[in-house]
Parts: C-alpha cells; structure tokens; sequence
C-alpha cells in the first residue's frame, strides 16, 4: 500500500501551485535528506517497512477465477462475492484483473451481472492515474446496480489523505511528533499532482461518503490491518456514522488523528497477539474473517520487490495471504511495488 516514492524536482512556473514539500514542515514531518524518517508513534509507511521473517513461502491462496457455475444466479438472488486489493491508480493493472475475472468486458463495462463487488480502499497516490480509478468505480457501480448486482467501496487512509489535501492543503496540523502538514504528509506518501488537477466536486464528496468497514457473507471487510476502528464505535454502523460526521465537521486536527489512525498496520501478524486482534474485532462487528488491504502482502511475508528491479525482483505474490489462525485475509497484493493487483471471489476455499 505505502511505500516510499521519490519526490523528482519539477520546473514550475509562478502561476502554477506549488506541490513540493513545504521546507518549513519537512523535518516536523520526518523527511530529512533522501530518505524519510519515523517520527515517534507514526506507523512507517516508505519502502523499508519492518518486515516479518518467514522461513515458508507463506499461505498464499492461488487467484481463482470465476466459472460458469459460480456466475450470477439465474433466478435473481445475489451473485458472487469480489474483493479488490489497493489500486493506487494503477488502472491498467485494475482493469485487466476485473477482466480476467469476468467482471467487466473489453469495453470495460460492467459483465457480471448480479455478481458483487467490493473494493477495499486507496484508489489513488503512487500510481499514474488515481482520478481514473475513481471514475471507473463510480460508472461501474451504475452499471452493476442496474444488472442487479453491485459494485461498492470502502474508505481507505489515502482517501483521507487526499480530502484533507484538498481541503486543509498546508494548514498546520498536531502531528504527535510536531507540526505537519495534510499536503507534505500527502506528497511524502505518494500524491500526484496530475490526479490533484484532476479533482472535481464530486470526487470529493463520494470519497468523503464511504464506509469505513462493511460485513458481507460473514466476512469484514476493511481497509486497514489495524483495531484503531474500534475507537470510533461499538457497531459497524456506529463506526461509519462517526468517521463520516468527522468529515462533516471539517476540523483538520481532529481529521489528521482519523489519518494516521487508519494509517496503522501489522495488528494481526504477530503470531501470538495477531489472532487475538482478529478476534477483538469480530467480536465487536461480527463475522468469521477479516478480510483488508493497507499492508502489501510482500511484507507479512518477508519478501523484498522494487518497481526498479526487473522480474528477478518481482515479489512473488500469487493470491491473498491467509493468516492468523485463519482469521485474516490480506488483499494488497502490491501493485505499487511490482507485486500483484489482487481481484478475489470469497470465500476462499482453503
């Protein structure tokens, strides 16, 4: 989901904004020299995240896709259920999995009938065309309602590191470690300029209307790997209601904590205390699994891919990562750093 991307020095002119790293935030935020640094209690999100060592290849479950019998019911009742790993705008990668897995068709409309569809979050940042992804989400969702199924989606911490670009832009914000700023916190993480200028209206408030975890067929779906949702309620409808009316109110400190919150990782993959976090979780909101995206699967799993390193440095993602204690799904394949883009039918079958 987030690794570190280059900030690369752009000739601008005096008319156009000025998208850089403010100086006076950059070292409030962390950023220091090349690299960024961690201030206290922020959870990492560049390319050299703490990862686990395995000694296995890890429980990866195969990317299976749909066959005939497992398409839309005939009668009329709710289809397949999908899931969508992070996109980070890289639409080529989204479009050729939702093709291969029968969803949409060459023209990429909607081809699934009745099927659902759920994606888990972070449409944009780091890749080439977040807008793009928005757009296609938002059509395809009309289309799947009106074949009776549907296409839905989750809010993940890069849409509100976008919205609070947008709304707050370098507004200084209580960090914890020190000042920062939404916009360096959004360009340290990825943010593209081309998918800023792009930003309409009704981007933002689609965005700003997401829920934050869903249950569907018994399985929770949510962004992040992280019980930082439980501070905003006791139901799935008491969290989403909160995070929305956070929104709402607009008060950039209190939407920088709703941030960096859903920007923590790693709460299941411990092998003693992860099951328990799981559990905490269902037995809040309900549900047998947790199914998220935010971590990239080539971290729980130890292994290390670069965008720059050719294919004998490709992670070697084959599907999501089943893990603790079978309790969590993990769904991002990580697409920004030449793994996979992951489109999956639940329920696996392990």
């Amino acid at each position: 989901m987030t690794q570190g991307a280059g900030l690369e020095p752009t000739v601008r002119t005096a008319a156009e904004p000025d998208y850089s790293v403010p100086p006076a935030y950059a070292h409030a935020y962390g950023y220091e020299g090349e690299e960024p640094v961690e201030p206290e209690g922020y959870t990492p999100t560049q390319r050299d995240l703490p990862v686990i060592s395995r000694e296995g290849p890890g429980d990866t479950v195969p990317n299976p896709t749909v066959t005939e019998a497992e398409g839309p019911d005939a009668e009329g009742g709710q289809g397949p259920l999908f899931v969508v790993g992070d996109v980070h705008g890289y639409i080529d990668e989204l479009i050729a999995a939702l093709q291969e897995q029968g969803l949409i068709d060459a023209e990429c409309n909607w081809s699934a009938g009745n099927a659902r569809l759920w994606f888990l979050g972070d449409f944009t940042d780091r890749g080439p065309d977040g807008i793009g992804v928005i757009d296609l989400v938002m059509r395809l969702s009309a289309e799947a309602a009106a074949a009776g199924g549907y296409c839905k989606a989750l809010m993940g911490n890069h849409e509100l590191l976008l919205l609070g670009a947008k709304r707050f832009g370098d507004t200084p914000v209580n960090s914890g470690a020190g000042t920062a700023t939404f916009q360096a916190a959004w360009l340290l993480n990825g943010g593209q300029k081309v998918d800023m200028d792009r930003l309409q209206d009704v981007h933002l408030q689609w965005m700003a209307r997401l829920d934050a975890m869903e249950l569907e067929d018994d399985h929770l779906l949510m962004h992040s790997d992280t019980t930082a949702y439980l501070d905003y309620g006791d139901s799935i409808e008491a969290v989403n209601d909160t995070i929305r009316e956070t929104l709402t109110r607009n008060d950039a400190d209190e939407c920088w904590d709703l941030f960096r919150k859903l920007t923590k990782r790693f709460a299941f993959r411990d092998d003693e205390s992860g099951p328990d976090a799981v559990q905490e979780l269902l037995g809040a909101f309900g549900g047998h699994r947790v199914v998220h995206g935010h971590s990239p699967i080539p971290y729980l799993l130890g292994q290390v891919g670069t965008e720059e390193g050719g294919e004998e440095s490709r992670p070697a993602v084959e599907g999501p990562h089943l893990y603790a204690d079978g309790l969590a799904i993990a769904m991002d394949g990580g697409v920004t750093m030449a793994g996979k883009l992951l489109v999956v039918q639940l329920p696996l079958h392990d």
